[in-house]
């Protein structure tokens, strides 16, 4: 799609609006492990049950790739029940821990420091490790300018008629790596995330008091 001088505009000016409304948390005191560790949690589930399971692996565990390898399965399946899918997630998460440990020297920085083409592909080759949470390690843990597409930002993409209706995963994410310059992607990323949570949510988003609401130009959401 070619974007017009006058779509980049309305783009900039909905991303300063936001930026205006919405306050987030650019750091985080997380490893590059536990970010890893933390986006599996997340995947098909809420944040509050994705902070509940981890916060619970962090008080019986260690987060690191040496402790989780050799951890005791059903202990952790007890640990992130919260999050959902625990039996999926906790074999997930003993093997990649298992795979960093054996393959990496426990050093997941060593996948990380590869360029960003090589870095992603290598994350997406571990076991659970999808395009959201490859993209969300390299976008939170490097300064590789990747931007993770969540549910929240594939919703508010297409509500907001920046990709077609049917655009998938790739074509969202190019499209935000076309129009945010890479230092400014994290931030986005995030302030969307927050928009969709508050605001633009999946049911009765609150189309009255949306502070971008002239640039919507989407008349279907709220009938």
């Amino acid at each position: 799609m070619i974007w017009s001088h006058a779509d980049r505009l309305r783009f900039d000016r909905i991303i300063k609006t936001l930026e205006k409304n919405f306050s987030i948390e650019m750091g985080s005191s997380y490893t590059p492990f536990e970010v890893l560790i933390s986006t599996i949690l997340s995947q098909n589930t809420n944040r509050d049950n994705t902070t509940k399971a981890f916060e619970r692996l962090k008080e019986q565990f260690k987060i690191t790739p040496q402790e989780l390898a050799s951890a005791d399965l059903e202990e952790i399946k007890r640990c992130i029940k919260p999050a959902g899918l625990y039996n999926a997630k906790a074999r997930r998460i003993r093997k990649v821990a298992r795979i960093i440990w054996e393959q990496y020297d426990g050093d997941l920085n060593r996948i990380l420091n590869l360029p960003t083409s090589e870095a992603r592909n290598m994350l997406l080759s571990l076991p659970g490790v999808g395009r959201k949470t490859a993209d969300v390690v390299l976008s939170f843990c490097t300064n590789k300018g990747t931007f993770p597409v969540d549910t929240h930002i594939n919703r508010i993409a297409k509500r907001l008629r920046w990709v077609e209706e049917k655009a998938g995963y790739e074509e969202i994410r190019h499209f935000f790596e076309d129009m945010v310059s890479e230092k400014q992607r994290k931030k986005v990323h995030l302030l969307l995330i927050e928009f969709g949570r508050k605001v633009c949510r999946a049911k009765n988003p609150h189309c009255k008091t949306c502070p971008i609401r002239e640039d919507c130009q989407n008349e279907n959401i709220c009938q």
